[in-house]
């Protein structure tokens, strides 16, 4: 069982990406509040040098922050070198950036497309590739995935690409596993449903999120508290909350439930109203 006095006893980072809101900015405080330094990285300076000032007066922690988009190629190579170059430590990689698309797939440009997969995919497989020798050598290191519950449903006719890129994201996480594991290094996919942040207002589908029903949608904080705490004790996977627990059970066992459903049942996140 993980014990905070095991990172009070280091000067040990956590790298959070999409730290600026949402679960991304929850993650910042949990981890904070456990003793980690913290390192952000998000497109919205401003907001980046709020929150770290923010963690660093209320949890007495060391904060930094680099603005960054993950949608560039150099992106991660950019970020690992703001680290090495500070001599950050960091213990806990935790890949959160997100964000959809508004438009139909087949109205949607290649390049666009291959910025989603950047965001959402290449540059989380390009960040771990980047910290794992480090971790290596020290023999210790946590990655945290934020997937989707979208990972697990049938598709859905909002985003074409986001499920099945969630879905890739678990089986990396699965073989990051398989390959380190036993080497010190665990990393944990985070499934959440729909979770109240400003996630489908920014992506342009706060329409569609609007339907779903009131016992669906979860808080940001209840989230990252989860994903933490399963993050810290080397889960392979976290599906926050018992309802999309079963609803992921359902999945496994009733699957022809789950396809009279599959619209309203693709997790996300979405900003209150």
């Amino acid at each position: 069982m993980y014990t905070d006095s095991i990172y009070f006893m280091k000067s040990t980072y956590a790298l959070i990406t999409g730290a600026s809101s949402g679960i991304g900015f929850q993650i910042a405080h949990q981890l904070a509040q456990k003793g980690f330094g913290i390192i952000l990285t998000a497109r919205r300076e401003d907001r980046l040098r709020e929150l770290s000032l923010e963690l660093a007066e209320k949890y007495n922690v060391k904060t930094d922050f680099i603005p960054s988009d993950l949608a560039e190629p150099n992106a991660p190579h950019d970020i690992y070198s703001f680290c090495k170059e500070k001599n950050y430590d960091v213990e806990v990689l935790v890949n959160n950036a997100g964000y959809g698309i508004e438009s139909q797939f087949h109205k949607t440009s290649m390049e666009v497309e291959e910025k989603f997969i950047r965001v959402l995919g290449t540059s989380v497989i390009a960040l771990c590739k980047a910290f794992i020798p480090d971790m290596l050598e020290k023999k210790s290191g946590k990655i945290m995935i934020i997937s989707s519950v979208a990972s697990f449903t049938p598709p859905s006719s909002i985003q074409v690409l986001y499920g099945p890129i969630k879905t890739f994201m678990n089986r990396f996480s699965d073989a990051l596993n398989v390959n380190y594991k036993y080497r010190g290094i665990s990393s944990t996919a985070v499934c959440p449903g729909y979770v109240v942040t400003e996630f489908h207002t920014a992506s342009g589908v706060q329409d569609q999120m609007d339907a779903v029903p009131a016992f669906m949608k979860l808080d940001a904080k209840n989230v990252a508290t989860e994903a933490v705490e399963a993050t810290l004790n080397s889960k392979s996977y976290c599906i926050p909350s018992k309802r999309y627990k079963f609803l992921v059970f359902l999945i496994k066992y009733a699957p022809w439930l789950i396809n009279l459903l599959s619209n309203t049942l693709s997790g996300g996140r979405y900003e209150k109203r």
